[in-house]
């Protein structure tokens, strides 16, 4: 069976550089690079409705909007504005024709030491947006991350564990594996397999892990430049039958953010035909 064509996608955290949406879809397209995944703030400074006529206007894939999530709060009023600002996420990503809104789940509610409870008000959030979401077309992706994390950004910090929320709350939500948050797991290859077993793998996203790493939120690496066996990876997730998208996503505040994002994009198109 001919596989698709393995797809780039650029997650538009990796152009933080100051240009602006336009800008930065001409960077990708002028690079071959028509799909994309932009985040809601980098929406909303250009508007929902100039984003989307962009997108359309150029035939753009919308790989997934960043982000929804940050469901534990401290009292119920905070849950539910959670809640609240996840519906506008859906609205957003269907209006877009995004693949998936991205989850990333929240931490610890401000003076809480009760991870499990906050992972259960993750599960609690979902499963109250969920119906929407349905109804909108648009899969909810569960983003583990590092378990550095864990208390500020997100409670949900292995592939098993987003999947075990999947397996709760049946279809419509699935995963996001980002190589950044889950190379260290000693368990990562079968959790890939389950994802795939279970149907649940809806994005894949790339970077490096530098070492030393510098700050661990906004020093990622360009792919190819760290520790990360992507390649293995790569193969794990195909064999657990996804040929999506490779999405990339750099956090690089202090290198890639302060470089011309044709040079980025570049790069980019560079290390995925050869690292990834």
């Amino acid at each position: 069976m001919e596989l698709p064509e393995r797809v780039l996608s650029m997650n538009l955290a990796t152009l933080r550089n100051g240009s602006s949406f336009g800008d930065m879809v001409d960077d990708c397209l002028r690079h071959g690079v028509a799909a994309i995944s932009p985040w809601r703030d980098q929406v909303e400074q250009v508007g929902l409705v100039e984003a989307a006529r962009i997108v359309q206007m150029n035939g753009l894939r919308v790989t997934g909007l960043c982000r929804g999530g940050m469901f534990p709060a401290a009292d119920s009023e905070g849950r539910q504005e959670a809640i609240e600002d996840n519906l506008r996420a859906i609205d957003e990503a269907a209006a877009l024709g995004a693949d998936c809104l991205v989850l990333v789940c929240g931490g610890l509610p401000a003076g809480s030491r009760d991870l499990a409870g906050a992972r259960q008000m993750v599960a609690d959030g979902i499963w109250a947006m969920l119906p929407y979401a349905k109804a909108s077309g648009v899969p909810l992706a569960i983003e583990p991350l590092h378990p550095m994390y864990a208390a500020d950004r997100a409670c949900v910090n292995t592939i098993d564990q987003a999947l075990d929320i999947c397996q709760a709350l049946g279809d419509g939500v699935g995963v996001a594996i980002d190589v950044y948050h889950v190379w260290w797991d000693p368990n990562l290859a079968l959790a890939i397999e389950r994802a795939g077993k279970m149907n649940r793998i809806l994005a894949h996203h790339i970077c490096d892990w530098l070492v030393p790493t510098t700050d661990l939120l906004l020093d990622r690496g360009m792919m190819g430049d760290g520790v990360i066996d992507l390649k293995g990876i790569r193969a794990m997730i195909e064999a657990a039958g996804y040929h999506g998208p490779q999405e990339v996503e750099i956090f690089s505040r202090d290198n890639w953010w302060k470089r011309d994002g044709d040079e980025v994009v570049a790069t980019c198109v560079e290390r995925f035909e050869t690292v990834c």
